[in-house]
């Protein structure tokens, strides 16, 4: 009876089969199986890239967007993914969307666009082992993309336009108000510094008007009798040169003052004269 070769690669299981029903399972080597009646299947253990198309999903409150997912897998039972499931990765591919449309429709549209990260950890929770079910283990699964329609991106780019708008109204407004604060500020310092300059210079002016009185008044604490009536005397001559016929003196001088008609008259004629 002529045989056969196999050689299974290494990471690969081989799938024997006797008139097309699964034997045993063999591991990578060489080995011999009888031709026509028996038939090696491999199966890759080693870990293997997965994208899935991309795809619409609707949020809590209504909105579309569409999600890009890729994942890694592996085979974790060889028995299990080559026979009880006639495609074990579209299997997990469409368990996968299903869990993630899960997910999102219990968010809303700025919860989603902002919890990647926690979309990917629920999502890894939500499909857990898959040995049992399709043989098969989900590595790492990575929602590469979440884009909302293009109507929401537009209303999302009207918002924030106005908002950006709003927030450089609220900016200037801000400017202004402290640009008028700073002046009155400026207005009020040079009010008190005149008001403060004027103060000082009528202390000023005060101090020295007290000193000149205070200096007269020491003065005429040393001044005798001889001094006011030299005073008196250039008073009188004074007003002897007015026009006036009215004199205001102490009544102890009545009788000097007694000639003073005629002393007026005197230096009156004299400055006709000249």
């Amino acid at each position: 009876m002529p045989f056969g070769i196999k050689v299974v690669r290494q990471n690969y299981e081989g799938l024997v089969e006797n008139w097309g029903k699964y034997k045993k399972t063999i591991q990578s080597g060489l080995h011999f199986y009888v031709p026509f009646m028996q038939k090696i299947r491999s199966v890759s253990l080693a870990m293997q890239p997965k994208t899935l198309n991309k795809y619409s999903i609707i949020t809590k409150d209504n909105a579309e967007v569409t999600a890009s997912v890729t994942l890694n897998y592996h085979v974790t039972d060889a028995v299990k993914y080559q026979y009880e499931n006639t495609d074990s990765v579209e299997s997990m591919s469409q368990l996968v969307r299903g869990h993630l449309r899960d997910i999102i429709g219990r968010m809303e549209l700025n919860e989603v666009l902002g919890s990647t990260a926690k979309i990917n950890q629920n999502l890894a929770i939500a499909i857990g082992d898959l040995t049992n079910t399709y043989g098969i283990n989900v590595d790492r699964i990575n929602i590469d993309e979440l884009t909302p329609s293009s109507a929401i991106q537009d209303a999302m780019d009207k918002q924030l336009t106005a908002d950006r708008e709003r927030q450089a109204e609220i900016s200037k407004a801000e400017g202004d108000a402290q640009s008028i604060q700073l002046r009155t500020k400026a207005q009020n310092e040079a009010l008190i510094a005149t008001a403060n300059a004027n103060a000082k210079a009528t202390k000023l002016k005060a101090d020295a008007e007290k000193y000149r009185i205070d200096t007269v008044q020491s003065g005429l604490k040393n001044a005798d009798a001889k001094y006011f009536e030299n005073q008196s005397i250039n008073a009188f001559g004074e007003v002897a040169k007015s026009d006036s016929n009215l004199i205001v003196a102490p009544m102890d001088k009545t009788n000097e003052f007694g000639q003073m008609a005629t002393l007026k008259k005197i230096f009156k004629d004299d400055k006709n004269k000249q």
